[in-house]
């Protein structure tokens, strides 16, 4: 029998089939006209501005520190300071969290030069690499279902805002949430493949379950979107849009199954951990976080100014240029999520996190808006047309240039105001022993994480920190977790036995601010007040304690706004109300 005949045109077995190079072409002319930017270079420029905030950003949040990086630290080294939001009495804390981002810090203790210091660094680096991919993600879907230009500008809003440099490697669920609302919001706008509904469900409850369970309101305007649409549809549609949601509804359930019992294991309990966190922010009776204090309506609009300046004032024109988009689920998921951010009395930055990339995202849908219109005005029957194009360009360039430099003062104004606490503790690894005790005062909520660290009684009459048990005892890892805990509360009550007698302190971290007068020490300036008799001016002491290294750190309460708000140089031709006014954070040694 003969043998078959290749058919003709058909390339030969084990030939490389020749494709011409103007093939080649046309594929990276179809990525531009698509992306405008290849995505493995988008990619590139989220890490890029992400790497810069895992080496520079100040922790912004003592709960970073005390109620993240402590319980992780006692995954890891089996000891560390525990909230009251640890306790087993109130169990609103997922350990599912920590021990992910503990899994990941304790790789660094596998490589070579393992320190505490390189396992901090190392975890901000594996967020910044997430945050980055899960940026290139939603970056990708408002390409595709948009415009690639309104890929570049939501680029531009993001690596160059405050925001994202507080925010993307933040050790916070608020930070953890925002992640996964960019993936959420990125499979909801690709319809590519399909609608996948039951996937943007799913990474939406997985940041509300393990990160901040208020957050899964952002997935709200997408869901309501696929009902409306399934409501206005034939049955056979109706019956695809319900399994959708139902699988997402499912999903979210099995996080919260799964989730309940990791925690159960830690807490030797069951809790719902998702639902304690809604009950105590939403139905306390003993006050809730409102005893931490409390903020005008007016607070996240200040502060999303700060932080995201001219671009805030293009989300918030967004809403009038809605009608001509044709964009609604992911332009009104940022603007409901932060209505409802505004009736809660308590309020912080961390809380805005999730709704960032949103807001950078609907301030570059109305800035392309802007730009079209400009574009294609017609010069017979508009003002705006009669423009000549060159002074368009520098007009919107000058507005995104500086929009750009005032995102920067104000990264490098934080940076150079606040970095004292991660940067002053070095000389302990020379000088300091095994078992020598760091002490905090008025500086307790400045507690960098990893430090075995002890307080002395200043003039906060809250309630502090306690310490994981380190008993080993029952079934199981970190009895820590799940033993009983003496001195806390949800009350926000001081307990006394938080404190150590200053005599103890090996080391101790002051903050001295020059031009505040310190009772009983000379040299303050004339006219400012005594300070309070439990934090005197311990650098001052000279015969007490020694300076072991000493860092800049800027008197907030004499600087004037616009240079705490951002870097003003300390130049002669600045005015004296304008500059900014400095203290010294130090690491003192007792002496004996």
């Amino acid at each position: 029998m003969a043998p078959k005949t290749a058919s003709k045109g058909a390339p030969e077995k084990g030939k490389k089939e020749f494709v011409h190079p103007a093939a080649k072409h046309a594929k990276k002319n179809a990525i531009k006209n698509t992306f405008a930017i290849e995505p493995i270079s988008a990619f590139y420029i989220f890490l890029g501005a992400n790497i810069i905030a895992a080496l520079f950003s100040p922790i912004q949040d003592c709960d970073e520190t005390f109620n993240y990086w402590e319980p992780t630290h006692y995954l890891g080294h089996g000891y560390g300071l525990q909230t009251w939001e640890y306790s087993p009495d109130y169990a609103i804390r997922s350990w599912l969290y920590i021990a992910i981002h503990a899994i990941g810090a304790n790789i660094r203790r596998l490589l070579p030069h393992s320190s505490k210091v390189a396992e901090f660094y190392f975890l901000r680096y594996l967020l910044a690499f997430l945050c980055a991919l899960c940026q290139t993600l939603m970056w990708r879907a408002v390409c595709l279902a948009l415009n690639p230009r309104v890929g570049l500008i939501f680029i531009l809003a993001l690596v160059f805002s405050p925001g994202n440099f507080h925010s993307s490697t933040a050790y916070l669920p608020s930070s953890f949430a925002m992640y996964m609302a960019m993936v959420g919001a990125a499979a909801f706008m690709n319809w590519r493949g399909g609608i996948k509904t039951s996937q943007g469900m799913f990474w939406f409850a997985l940041g509300g379950v393990l990160g901040w369970p208020f957050a899964m309101a952002l997935c709200a305007p997408f869901v309501l979107e696929e009902v409306f649409f399934a409501v206005m549809s034939d049955s056979e549609r109706f019956f695809e849009a319900f399994l959708r949601v139902s699988r997402g509804v499912v999903s979210a359930i099995l996080l919260v199954i799964f989730d309940t019992a990791i925690n159960t294991f830690f807490y030797k309990k069951f809790e719902i951990v998702t639902w304690n966190i809604i009950k105590y922010n939403i139905f306390s009776t003993t006050g809730g976080p409102d005893l931490y204090g409390t903020e005008p309506w007016t607070f996240y609009f200040r502060n999303l100014l700060l932080n995201f300046n001219g671009w805030f004032i293009l989300a918030l024109l967004s809403l009038p240029l809605f009608l001509f988009q044709k964009v609604f689920s992911a332009r009104s998921a940022g603007e409901s999520f932060q209505s409802g951010l505004r009736t809660l009395p308590h309020k912080e930055e961390r809380f805005m996190y999730p709704a960032y990339p949103f807001l950078a995202l609907n301030a570059a849908l109305a800035l392309h808006t802007l730009l079209t219109f400009f574009g294609n005005a017609d010069p017979k029957t508009s003002i705006v047309g009669r423009i000549p194009a060159k002074l368009k360009l520098a007009l919107v360039g000058l507005g995104l240039i500086l929009s750009v430099d005032i995102g920067i003062a104000r990264i490098w104004g934080t940076y150079t105001a606040y970095h004292a606490p991660l940067a002053l503790y070095s000389p302990l690894e020379d000088v300091g022993g095994r078992g020598d005790t760091v002490c905090f005062g008025k500086d307790w909520y400045r507690f960098p994480p990893h430090m075995h660290a002890k307080f002395v009684r200043s003039e906060f009459r809250g309630l502090l920190p306690g310490e994981f048990s380190e008993a080993r005892t029952g079934f199981g890892f970190w009895s820590g977790a799940w033993l009983p805990t003496t001195g806390l509360n949800d009350r926000n009550e001081e307990d006394l036995g938080k404190y150590v007698d200053l005599r103890t302190c090996v080391f101790l971290v002051d903050t001295q601010f020059p031009e505040r007068r310190n009772g009983g020490v000379d040299g303050g300036e004339k006219g400012a007040a005594a300070l309070p008799p439990n934090e005197p001016d311990y650098v001052a002491d000279g015969e007490r304690w020694e300076e072991v290294k000493c860092l800049p750190f800027l008197d907030a309460e004499r600087t004037s706004f616009l240079a705490r708000a951002l870097w003003l140089p300390d130049w002669e031709v600045v005015p004296e109300g304008l500059r900014r006014k400095w203290g010294r954070h130090c690491l003192l040694r007792q002496k004996r």
